[in-house]
């Protein structure tokens, strides 16, 4: 799905931006907008699920803009968690790209059967689609899609410009977390048995965007962000591009802790470290956001390279 700048004359600019646009572009953007209508269209639950254009990724893109911004959402939310972000974004000069993770934006069922790779193959595929239309790439991500920009800079490094980690889990603070892989593997235990009775595949999420979150969590994705994140902390010292880490003082999912300790292990000499005065985990939306973004802004400033001009 592409999303265009009309500011002025809508035609004319969508024209414009069209020739703007690979071919290889167009064809990425529709494989993925041919994925996600078939896992929609698979996986969604009446009565459950969330209108679809919550969970379509979408491309911001003008141009004149020469540099772009990789945005990943997080667990149990959808594209649609990143589009304010993306917007400004956006009118400060960058093209942005919001890949939809495997198993986002369809139905929780669909998230328990996926894994951590597929997650970092989507987002691969999202940094493949922006490429195409932008000079430099920044990755910015919020919680488990923080985790995946990092993953993404420590193994590849050279595609990147800077990066955005935003309440990063390395630190889970929900009880049911401590005891996600024992149940997890309970449950496979019991599935091979055929029993159903004593399985417990879902937990409640108590979300801070109803209307994009899944309401369950499943436990074998709370397994997934923790081996994600096992190997993003062994591998932290090897991050020396800038990078922006931010998380809420008093987020009551994942620790604050993990982002002091992320900050303090990235080798970069441009790296930057801020806390918000929020009870709030997802930061990038309500009433804390301007001072979110502002810090965003401010942040790849910092970076010559980086510096725009709005269209």
């Amino acid at each position: 799905m592409v999303i265009l700048n009309k500011p002025n004359n809508a035609v004319t600019d969508e024209l414009a931006s069209d020739k703007a646009l690979s071919k290889q572009c167009q064809q990425l953007l529709a494989q993925e907008e041919s994925l996600f209508d078939q896992d929609y269209e698979y996986h969604a639950i009446v009565g459950e699920s969330k209108d679809k254009t919550i969970g379509e990724p979408f491309l911001l893109h003008h141009p004149k803009h020469k540099k772009g911004v990789l945005l990943i959402h997080g667990l149990m939310a959808a594209p649609f968690e990143v589009k304010l972000w993306a917007d400004v974004l956006f009118a400060q000069g960058y093209n942005v790209y919001a890949p939809r993770l495997s198993g986002h934006g369809t139905s929780v069922i669909d998230l328990a059967t996926r894994n951590k790779l597929e997650w970092i193959n989507a987002a691969e595929r999202g940094y493949n689609i922006l490429v195409e239309c932008s000079d430099e790439v920044i990755v910015a991500g919020f919680s488990t899609g923080a985790a995946l920009a990092l993953d993404m800079v420590i193994k590849n490094p050279n595609k990147f410009s800077a990066a955005i980690c935003i309440s990063a889990p390395l630190k889970l603070k929900k009880f049911t977390a401590h005891f996600a892989s024992p149940v997890h593997y309970w449950n496979k235990i019991l599935a091979i048995l055929k029993i159903n009775m004593a399985r417990k595949e879902f937990v409640t999420n108590h979300a801070d965007n109803p209307h994009i979150n899944y309401l369950r969590c499943p436990v074998a994705s709370i397994v997934q962000i923790k081996r994600l994140m096992k190997g993003v902390r062994r591998d932290l010292a090897k991050i020396k591009l800038p990078i922006l880490v931010m998380h809420a003082t008093h987020d009551p999912k994942v620790d604050v802790q993990s982002s002091k300790d992320i900050y303090k292990s990235i080798s970069s000499s441009n790296k930057t470290y801020y806390e918000v005065d929020s009870d709030r985990h997802g930061i990038i939306n309500g009433d804390i956001v301007q001072t979110v973004f502002r810090q965003v802004e401010d942040f790849l400033q910092t970076i010559p390279s980086l510096k725009t001009t709005r269209a």
